[in-house]
């Protein structure tokens, strides 16, 4: 049985510089998601229990096979990468459809995991695409996972309250951050990684048609603004008092 972690390469956030209130990504280096990262965590264990193969999974720009060593080094055992520089501002649905034609390429896919949103933009649509494509149900918000033969058993973390539940395999299941703490890749683990199974094939080889028009447009991106009052303070009364002011404090 073969598990599969999507995983999205997104800019560098804590590189992110702001500008006129825009972000500027120019010379932001590529990385991998936090979440996505948590979901490749629990691949690693559960492969470990069931004695299963770890594949990752990811679509973007000529970048990604340097961006996905990263991931074959925490634990992967191969990567399935779906690259063309077309692939930078794509959409929820084109995303799903390539992950999902990359996982129909593997096949023999007991477990797909998904971090609940990617790091960038967030949206949580992909893994739901994605099952619906592959008609496979999708389990969200997993805090926890255990697989018993053709079964797993999820804890779901809701608002208020968890969820207990029991899903027959192939089962899609995004986690949350609270699942684990992603491990950090060795030296040693990161060399060894351009060694790993990597295939890299192209949306023309997989059916896909990404020309289409996007459905989704961002229209505005921009940083909040902030009134800064540039009030100088020289002891710990003065600030006391310039907070105390401000209606910040009670004194």
């Amino acid at each position: 049985m073969n598990i599969v972690v999507a995983m999205k390469q997104i800019p560098d956030l804590q590189q992110v510089r702001i500008r006129n209130r825009q972000p500027v990504f120019e010379d932001v280096p590529l990385t991998l998601g936090n979440i996505d990262k948590n979901a490749l965590e629990a691949g690693v264990g559960l492969k470990e229990a069931v004695n299963a193969k770890l594949m990752v999974v990811s679509a973007g720009n000529e970048e990604l096979e340097d961006t996905i060593k990263e991931a074959l080094a925490a634990g992967a055992d191969e990567a399935f990468l779906v690259t063309d520089d077309a692939l930078d501002q794509i959409t929820s649905d084109t995303s799903a459809s390539l992950i999902a034609a990359a996982i129909q390429k593997i096949g023999d896919v007991g477990i797909i995991l998904f971090g609940e949103g990617s790091g960038d933009n967030y949206s949580g649509q992909v893994a739901s695409r994605v099952a619906e494509i592959l008609d496979l149900p999708e389990v969200g918000y997993a805090k926890a996972i255990e697989v018993d033969g053709k079964v797993a058993r999820i804890i779901r973390a809701l608002e208020d309250i968890e969820e207990y539940v029991e899903v027959e395999l192939p089962v899609v299941i995004t986690v949350v951050s609270e699942i684990n703490e992603a491990r950090i890749p060795s030296v040693t683990q990161i060399l060894k990684a351009g060694k790993k199974p990597k295939e890299v094939v192209t949306p023309d080889d997989l059916g896909i048609e990404i020309t289409a028009k996007a459905k989704i447009t961002t229209l505005s991106n921009l940083a909040p603004e902030f009134d800064r009052k540039q009030i100088v303070v020289k002891s710990i009364d003065e600030l006391v008092k310039a907070l105390s002011n401000e209606g910040l404090i009670e004194r």
